[in-house]
């Protein structure tokens, strides 16, 4: 199949937009099931975990393969859980275009946010399609007001519905200028009905006005007053969706079939192929100044970007990886210039969700699954060995939630680091480490239902019962103020001895993590020790200081210092290093950092005061307030997330069940001295008691 023909799209939302239905409503349409399966009644083809047939919701993005017509569609489903939010960030990486959900009644919601700036950030074109016409208070132009106002999207209806909630008919095409109708599986096309003629004609013209800023053909036509051919304003449309300069909205109910066929279409007309996106730009391996290009071709130079492990029951670890260049084979050999290491590749998989077909090649644009990786990770970029590159990797939140976790029975223990290892191996965001001292294994993700997944994952999949222990949040720490530090590790231990000596300086180094600085003059610590100081530092910096939290945003110059001919070494080095910065760290003011979320709450306005007056008592703040809809307003605010635990039930009380919320992670920032003591109290308490 040529590459024109093929498109890579990922469907992206708020949580309970639709994007599971959409998506098995174009899987029967395509001929890709048989059936149709629901959301609601666990039998989505996409959510094939237990975990999102029992929730209603997608947890781990599915790849499928659909053809409509003459095209091949790649479609990515992706979450629409903010604690999921990875899924969408590795998704968006790997395709060309997206198709962007919005509810008929619920409009732009902070998820729906979340997603279009992470769009945004891939540069990903985007068409948009507005479900649930059916659904009591739908208002398609309020979707579409909302939509510019909060997204900056430039939306332009390129439909508009024949009527809203029980009354929904069908759907008008204002470029082709023809009417749809749905009955059952089956479209029927008719006139435009008279009383949506001139409703069709205006919005058909501000779709022209809209066309012909960006292309002067349009506008002389438009000017005259011509007819203009439909295939001109198609082309000039899919240019200006290419080039993000506008968003075409198509409007439905997938539910009840309505549009979704239509959507297809606007995906194949609109949304972009591998040769529209064109060469992908990669940093050269050995000067990262200079940047490689790989063109969308077979006789190109290999390269593709893993983005996605999953641990299947049948055949083992699945890598999913997008092939951007060159031709893949089974068999063969291929770089991982990340790890800096040859991978053989076993078995080629195409995913149609949870069935898979077995290829013995794959081409540019492909997006395929490997079995028998040894080292690809998710952001691994796989080459040509002979003209290796980096490409972009994928953007990883931290995470901000911990969770202690032991196995009940205690001969499960290395069944439990197993699970344990293959599911942080699937998803980055979600961390774990061994507590050396409380001899406690931690984990870490990104929000309770995060967690809660994980850990039905442990008892579904690995068969391990688990005993879990309070959520906690996951603090850093860092310094206030620079302070110089001079020390000296001597050690006679009989025989060889210990010796190192460094002087340095601790500086603050806000939002840039870590960073270290030799100024060292005439060799008075040697070269090879110099790494040494380095690595005791970070060791230091990972188990914590103040309350052995990870340290952040710490610059240290190293200035001066001394070694030993004989009792100089690697570990005393290390060891130096260590002592030094811990010395220094508590001398420089240290403070714990907690995890600021960004909030977005719904609420009617009855209840606006309650609502406030409670996030104030969490130290939250209120940044702004908007009308939502009739009768109810959008907060948006920050707030710690030490003071968030349990607070869906608080919300729910407080509104009569009437109030939901949002909420992703925005950042860190320091605890105030009164709350800082008494969060550290707290832990020595928690410390005291283990011993």
């Amino acid at each position: 199949m040529p590459l024109t023909k093929l498109r890579n799209i990922g469907i992206a939302a708020h949580i309970d937009a639709g994007k599971t239905t959409v998506t098995e409503r174009i899987l029967y349409f395509t001929g890709t099931s048989r059936k149709m399966g629901e959301v609601h009644d666990g039998q989505a083809t996409m959510d094939f975990m237990k975990q999102e047939q029992e929730r209603g919701i997608t947890i781990a993005s599915a790849a499928i393969s659909a053809n409509w017509g003459d095209h091949q569609i790649n479609i990515i489903d992706t979450p629409g859980h903010v604690d999921f939010t990875v899924e969408v960030e590795r998704s968006l990486r790997v395709i060309d275009g997206m198709v962007a959900l919005f509810c008929a009644v619920g409009g732009v919601e902070p998820q729906s946010e979340t997603v279009w700036n992470q769009a945004e950030r891939y540069r990903v074109p985007r068409i948009a399609f507005v479900n649930k016409m059916d659904r009591t208070g739908a208002e398609f132009p309020e979707v579409i007001t909302q939509m510019n106002k909060y997204l900056d999207a430039n939306a332009v209806p390129f439909q508009i519905p024949m009527g809203a909630e029980e009354d929904f008919k069908g759907v008008i095409d204002l470029i082709e200028q023809k009417a749809y109708t749905f009955i059952d599986f089956t479209r029927g096309e008719i006139e435009i009905p008279e009383e949506y003629k001139a409703k069709a004609e205006e919005a058909r013209n501000f779709l022209i006005e809209k066309l012909a800023d960006f292309n002067d053909e349009i506008m002389e036509l438009f000017l005259e007053e011509q007819e203009i051919p439909v295939e001109l304003l198609k082309s000039a449309a899919r240019e200006a969706t290419l080039k993000l300069l506008i968003t075409p909205v198509f409007t439905g109910a997938a539910y009840k079939n309505k549009g979704v066929q239509l959507l297809l279409d606007a995906v194949v007309d609109y949304l972009p192929s591998p040769i529209d996106v064109g060469a992908t730009i990669g940093i050269d391996v050995d000067d990262e100044e200079k940047t490689q290009s790989r063109c969308p071709s077979e006789k190109d130079h290999f390269s593709a970007l893993a983005f996605k492990l999953i641990n299947d029951p049948y055949v083992g670890q699945q890598t999913f990886i997008r092939i951007f260049s060159g031709e893949l084979k089974s068999g063969m050999q291929i770089f991982n210039s990340t790890k800096g290491k040859m991978e053989r590749i076993g078995r080629i998989f195409r995913i149609r969700a949870k069935d898979r077909e077995e290829i013995t090649n794959a081409g540019p644009g492909d997006i395929v699954a490997l079995v028998g990786m040894k080292l690809t990770k998710t952001g691994d970029t796989l080459c040509d060995q002979a003209n290796p590159l980096y490409l972009e990797s994928i953007h990883i939140p931290p995470p901000v939630i911990e969770l202690k976790i032991s196995p009940e029975k205690r001969k499960d223990q290395s069944k439990l680091g197993e699970a344990l290892s293959k599911l942080a191996n699937e998803d980055p965001s979600f961390n774990v480490h061994y507590d050396e001292e409380t001899e406690e294994t931690i984990v870490a993700g990104m929000g309770e239902l995060h967690l809660e997944v994980i850990i039905d994952r442990i008892k579904d999949e690995f068969g391990v019962e688990v005993i879990v222990g309070e959520p906690a949040v996951a603090f850093r720490e860092t310094i206030t103020e620079a302070f110089e530090i001079n020390h000296k590790h001597t050690k006679q231990t009989g025989g060889k001895g210990q010796y190192a000596h460094t002087v340095m300086r601790l500086e603050p180094n806000t939002g840039n993590d870590y960073e270290f600085v030799d100024l060292i003059k005439g060799g008075v610590i040697p070269n090879e020790f110099i790494g040494s100081v380095d690595k005791g530092i970070q060791k230091t910096m990972a188990q914590g200081v103040l309350a052995d939290f990870p340290v952040v945003d710490v610059k240290v110059v190293l200035l001066d210092g001394s070694h030993h001919a004989v009792d100089s070494s690697d570990f005393a080095f290390q060891t130096c290093a260590s002592i030094a910065f811990k010395n220094g760290f508590m001398k420089a003011k240290p403070v714990l950092l907690e995890p600021m979320m960004k909030i977005e709450i719904n609420t009617p306005d009855d209840y606006i005061g309650n609502v406030v007056g409670d996030l104030n008592k969490r130290r939250g703040k209120v940044e702004s307030m908007r009308r939502h809809r009739k009768g109810s307003q959008k907060l948006n605010g920050f707030v710690p997330l030490m003071e968030m635990f349990g607070y869906a039930t608080s919300l729910r009380n407080i509104s009569s069940g009437r109030a939901n919320y949002s909420m992703e992670f925005h950042q860190y920032t320091p605890l105030n001295a009164e709350v800082q003591e008494s969060v550290l109290k707290k832990l020595e308490e928690a410390k005291a008691e283990k011993k």
